[in-house]
């Protein structure tokens, strides 16, 4: 897919970590009304990284969960805290918004989009461990097995990539995460065809059901983080959407 050139002054994008510590740095060396504004929004920044850590320990857990049958994680209480960050980014973001002369509303707007796909991702992760936790020991995609284990690398090399692709502002990094999107995407379709035509678990019903449950929610963590990594390398309001600017279909 050819990359077309984007200034690195696009309005829109998010802000990298290395700008918001500069910010970080401002604010603890000058306690002026102005300086003292951006702290609630370098807060809520951090938060969403944490949140990213959060949500990839969550389907570390999930995963641990499928391959080995047990997980020590409480995933339900992870899922709460998730929950409360969003909430805690949303307060400090109208914070900022009210008190700053100056407000990055860009920013303001970028974070209040990522933090509901990031929170999407926990409740989706839930969802396999559910899935998981539902059969007797580890889940067993019997012929899909091992397609099932490379589909989970994937989405694991796309959680390490996220977190440096958003505090780097690292344009090859997000695209990479749109890549990998597209082939989780046209792998779990292929096997769901499958599974749904009988070609795939022929005679075992409810493999089939939940293997084709579990691949689906892979998919959803897997477009939720695409999402996210979108809002490196387009402006705000194309989060979540192709980087090509004549598309307008979302990459489900």
């Amino acid at each position: 897919m050819p990359v077309r050139e984007r200034s690195s002054h696009d309005p829109g994008r998010l802000s990298s970590r290395k700008t918001s510590r500069a910010c970080s740095q401002r604010i603890s060396e000058q306690e002026t009304p102005a300086s003292k504004s951006e702290g609630p929004l370098i807060e809520a920044y951090d938060e969403a990284l944490l949140m990213l850590r959060t949500s990839h320990r969550m389907f570390d857990a999930a995963a641990a969960l499928h391959a080995e049958g047990a997980m020590e994680t409480d995933i339900y209480e992870r899922d709460r805290q998730l929950n409360r960050y969003v909430r805690s980014v949303r307060r400090r973001i109208v914070t900022h918004m009210s008190v700053s002369s100056k407000p990055d509303i860009n920013l303001g707007l970028v974070l209040t989009a990522i933090v509901i796909d990031i929170e999407r991702i926990g409740d989706y992760t839930k969802n396999i461990s559910e899935i998981a936790s539902a059969v007797d020991g580890p889940l067993d995609g019997l012929e899909l097995h091992d397609e099932l284990l490379a589909i989970e690398r994937v989405l694991g090399q796309m959680f390490d990539d996220i977190g440096p692709a958003l505090e780097g502002s690292d344009e090859d990094r997000a695209r990479t995460i749109l890549e990998a999107h597209s082939v989780v995407a046209e792998k779990v379709d292929q096997h769901v065809r499958s599974l749904a035509a009988g070609e795939a678990l022929s005679g075992r019903a409810g493999h089939a059901v939940t293997v084709a449950l579990y691949l689906r929610f892979l998919k959803r963590v897997s477009a939720h983080l695409k999402n996210v990594a979108t809002s490196v390398v387009n402006p705000q309001p194309r989060i979540g959407y192709r980087e090509k600017e004549s598309e307008d279909t979302r990459v489900e």
